[in-house]
């Protein structure tokens, strides 16, 4: 379940974005998050992107998106 205060990461292993969830209405497509040190650059993005688990379905590490980092 998404939640304000939430911080998810890059699944990308080139990448070191961290983001956090500044607002997130049940059942919505999108997610208001920023940058999780700085609070800087709020921007939407999809529900989809953002995932509980590093590994897929088929237990291979995710390469998009962003996983949870905290609950």
């Amino acid at each position: 379940m998404i939640t304000p205060g939430q911080t998810y990461r890059s699944c990308n292993p080139r990448e070191t974005t961290r983001l956090r969830i500044e607002s997130y209405r049940p059942g919505d497509a999108h997610a208001r998050v920023a940058d999780a040190t700085t609070g800087k650059r709020p921007r939407w993005i999809l529900v989809g992107q953002l995932h509980d688990s590093p590994l897929t379905w088929d237990g291979k590490p995710r390469r998009t998106g962003y996983v949870l980092e905290q609950p």
